[in-house]
C-alpha cells in the first residue's frame, strides 16, 4: 500500500490523481488539501476517506468540519494546515499539485519529514531551486516530476549516466496562437487563448502555454531538476504533442518519450516510480502518424521564453519576479482586466526595474513576490 498526500487536490493534475487511486487500489489517500473548492472536496474526502483535509480559510474550514461531522476526519486550514498535510506522519509521497509560490513551504515541510515529492508545482524549483535541490539531497528524498515535459526527460535518462548528456530538448506545442504575429496578437479574446489545441489543463497553465512563458519556466525548472546548464536546454516546438521531449547524450543519441497527451501517464509513473504500472486510455498508432512535425520557437512574438533565459541568467530573485509577475498578470488578463500582450508588458516591466538579491532565502523570495504584486497593482 502506498500512502499519498495531495496537494491541490481539486485541480486539473489533484483531480486526474486520485483518478488513478480509483483504478489503483494500492494507493491510499490518506491527506487532501485545496483553496476553496469545499464543495469537491467533500465528496472527494467521502469518497477516498483521508485522514485529513485541508482548506484555506478557517471559515471554510468551519464549514467543512461541520459537512464532515459523521466521519472521523481532521479538518485544517491555512499555511500551517497546508504544512501539517505536507508532513503528515502516514504518507509515504506528497503531490504537489497546487498552483503558485505558495506550494514552496509545503514542499520543504515535506521534504523535512522525509517524504517523497511527485512535484507539479513548478514554481518550487522556478524561484527556490537552489533551495529545494540541495535540501531533497540532505534528506535522501526523492523530486519526482510531474510535468509532461520533465516526466519524459526523467524517462528517457533511466539506465544512463546523468554526465554523458549533452542536451535537454523540451517540446512544447506552440500553443493555440501558434503561428500567429504580434499585430494578431493584440485583440485575441480570453476564450481563445483557453483553447489549447492538445492538453487538457487548467486555467493559468493554459495561458502561459499561449505566451510560451510555461516554457519559459519549465526551462528553469529543468536546470535544476537535472543539474544542467541553461545553454544545454533547447526548446523545440512540436505540435502535435506526440513526442513530450528528449534528451541528447554525448555520443549522439537522442532519447525521446513518446505517447497521447494523457497528463495521467506522468502522474502514475511518478507515483509508481520505477515500476510501469497499466494505464488505460488512448495509445498511439503509428500506422495513422503520417509525419512528425519540428519547428524553431518564435521568440520575437511569445516572449516567455526570452524572459526565462534572461531571468536564470541574472540569478538571484529575477526568476522569482518572473514568475510573480507573471502570475498577476495572467490573473488579470483571466478576469478581463488587460489584453493579451500586456502580459508581456507587465513582465518585462518589473523585470527591468528589479534589484536583484543573489542566492535568496525564503523569506526573500516571498517578499520580492509580494513586492513584485504591490509593483504591479500600483502601476496597472
Amino acid at each position: 500500500m502506498k500512502n499519498v498526500a495531495v496537494i491541490g487536490s481539486t485541480g486539473s493534475i489533484g483531480t486526474q490523481t486520485l483518478e488513478i487511486a480509483r483504478a489503483n487500489k494500492e494507493i491510499n489517500i490518506c491527506a487532501l488539501s485545496c483553496g476553496f473548492n469545499i464543495e469537491l472536496i467533500e465528496k472527494q474526502a467521502r469518497e477516498f476517506q483521508p485522514e485529513i483535509v485541508g482548506v484555506w480559510s478557517e471559515e471554510d474550514a468551519k464549514a467543512l468540519r461541520q459537512s464532515l461531522a459523521d466521519m472521523n476526519i481532521r479538518v485544517v486550514s491555512g499555511m500551517e494546515g497546508l504544512i501539517e498535510i505536507a508532513e503528515y506522519k502516514t504518507s509515504d509521497i506528497v503531490v504537489t499539485a497546487i498552483v503558485g509560490m505558495i506550494g514552496i513551504q509545503p514542499t520543504i515541510a515535506a521534504i523535512k519529514a522525509g517524504k517523497d515529492i511527485a512535484l507539479a508545482n513548478k514554481e518550487t524549483l522556478v524561484t527556490a531551486g537552489h533551495i529545494i535541490m540541495p535540501l531533497a539531497k540532505e534528506y535522501g528524498v526523492s523530486i519526482l516530476p510531474v510535468d509532461s515535459e520533465h516526466s519524459a526527460i526523467f524517462q528517457a535518462m533511466q539506465g544512463n549516466t546523468h554526465g554523458d548528456v549533452a542536451k535537454l530538448l523540451l517540446t512544447a506545442s506552440g500553443g493555440p496562437f501558434r503561428g500567429k504575429d504580434r499585430e494578431f496578437l493584440k485583440n485575441v479574446r480570453l476564450e481563445d487563448a483557453l483553447k489549447h489545441p492538445n492538453w487538457s489543463m487548467g486555467r493559468k497553465i493554459t495561458i502561459d502555454s499561449a505566451t510560451m512563458v510555461n516554457k519559459g519556466l519549465e526551462v528553469i525548472e529543468a536546470k535544476w531538476l537535472f543539474d544542467i546548464e541553461p545553454e544545454q536546454i533547447q526548446v523545440v516546438i512540436q505540435p502535435q504533442s506526440i513526442i513530450h521531449s528528449m534528451v541528447e547524450y554525448q555520443d549522439g543519441a537522442v532519447i525521446a518519450q513518446l505517447g497521447t497527451p494523457d497528463m495521467k501517464l506522468p502522474i502514475q509513473y511518478a507515483l509508481f516510480y520505477p515500476e510501469r504500472r497499466y494505464l488505460a486510455g488512448d495509445r498511439l498508432d503509428f500506422y495513422k502518424i503520417s509525419s512528425v512535425i519540428f519547428e524553431k520557437p518564435d521568440t520575437d512574438t511569445f516572449l516567455g521564453l526570452q524572459f526565462a533565459y534572461e531571468a536564470i541568467g541574472k540569478g538571484g530573485t529575477m526568476p522569482t519576479v518572473l514568475n510573480a509577475a507573471n502570475e498577476k498578470a495572467v490573473s488579470m488578463f483571466l478576469n478581463r482586466k488587460i489584453k493579451f500582450l500586456d502580459i508581456y508588458d507587465i513582465i518585462r516591466e518589473c523585470m527591468e526595474s528589479h534589484k536583484v538579491i543573489d542566492n535568496p532565502d525564503i523569506e526573500q523570495i516571498l517578499e520580492t513576490e509580494k513586492s513584485v504584486y504591490n509593483y504591479i497593482e500600483g502601476r496597472w
